[in-house]
């Protein structure tokens, strides 16, 4: 167990085993001997490692060690194994924390996903269409722009794991379960629009698993989910009207800020409920990439998600006493200094109970 947390940590920071020896001032071989586990670590070891991957020293020793089961990436990525590893072991960390931060709690604090009863039967993509309005209405969204995507997912019991993207990796989003809870897994660099589309087509994935048709491409039924959950049929037909011959980009532009799909995403959306022909959803997007709006769209980009479940639920556990300041920090991740400088009151509360 020691051992599988050495790797997996270093892994996460990036490091081969050469490399980390150095800054520990080691052999390559001892490195490699912790992580087999004929060689322990001593204390003063254990310490420089947590420096060098940084680590608290209590990561090492975290009883429970739960599997990425699943993983799915949102495209086929082209990326080495040694940065599909990081990114994994990255997410494992994320995902072992906010585990145990829910054992704290002798009811879960959070209910376990679902998918919605009765939902329709998908012959077409009409049909998916359905399905996400569907879902919206059990949901209890109504049909207004959803304020965060990250919030609605986590209230009904999926994971959403925001990180740092290796540098110069290509990197489109992942999904997983872990222990039952599925978990999807964006970008903290992103445009807000990018990591909301992502989060809604992954959620289509879990809600059209095993209800689609045969011949019909499940990649493109969950990026019709993701259109329809985001901008329902009905609103975007008053946004746009219901036959259209041009789109304008600042029309577009404020949309998107409306209901934080790209305006790319509303030229898609337009075309496949039948507002635009596809001639000019075609000469839309040549224009976009002669203007290089498919990689970067003008203007102020959306904002971007933010999950704050996982710290909502350790900072409840630390008012409540259940666990220490440190052990708040282990699980945020952070150093317990930080973690007393984000709670003040503490201080204050403590001296007014003397």
């Amino acid at each position: 167990m020691l051992g599988d947390r050495i790797k997996r940590a270093r892994i996460a920071a990036g490091l081969s085993q050469r490399r980390a020896a150095e800054l520990v001032g080691l052999s390559a071989m001892a490195i490699s001997k912790f992580e087999r586990g004929t060689l322990t670590p001593n204390s003063k070891t254990l310490i420089a490692l947590g420096r060098a991957f940084r680590v608290r020293v209590e990561y090492f020793f975290r009883s429970s060690s739960p599997a990425l089961q699943g993983i799915r990436y949102r495209k086929e990525p082209s990326l080495p194994k040694k940065i599909l590893a990081k990114i994994e072991a990255i997410v494992i960390d994320h995902v072992e924390r906010f585990l145990e931060t829910l054992t704290l709690y002798p009811i879960s604090p959070i209910e376990s996903f679902q998918v919605p009863r009765r939902l329709p039967e998908v012959h077409d993509l009409d049909d998916v269409e359905s399905v996400a309005l569907k879902v919206r209405k059990a949901w209890r969204l109504g049909q207004d722009p959803i304020a965060s995507v990250v919030g609605v997912l986590e209230e009904h019991g999926i994971l959403v794991v925001i990180i740092e993207v290796p540098e110069g990796a290509r990197f489109d989003g992942l999904a997983a379960t872990a222990d039952g809870t599925p978990i999807i897994v964006v970008g903290r660099e992103w445009p807000g629009d990018r990591q909301r589309f992502t989060l809604a087509h992954e959620l289509g994935h879990l809600v059209l698993d095993g209800r689609l048709p045969p011949g019909l491409d499940e990649e493109q039924a969950c990026n019709r989910f993701a259109g329809a959950f985001l901008v329902p049929r009905e609103r975007a037909c008053a946004a746009l009207g219901p036959h259209r011959t041009q789109l304008g980009s600042q029309e577009l532009l404020l949309l998107k800020h409306e209901y934080g799909l790209s305006m790319a995403g509303w030229v898609h959306r337009a075309h496949e409920l039948g507002i635009i022909s596809h001639s000019l959803s075609t000469s839309i997007f040549k224009s976009f990439n002669e203007l290089g709006w498919r990689t970067e769209e003008p203007g102020d980009p959306f904002p971007q998600e933010v999950s704050r479940l996982h710290e909502q639920l350790v900072q409840r556990a630390l008012a409540e006493n259940m666990i220490s300041t440190a052990k708040a920090a282990e699980l945020l991740g952070i150093s317990t200094r930080e973690m007393r400088e984000q709670n003040p009151w503490e201080v204050v509360g403590a001296a007014a109970h003397q």
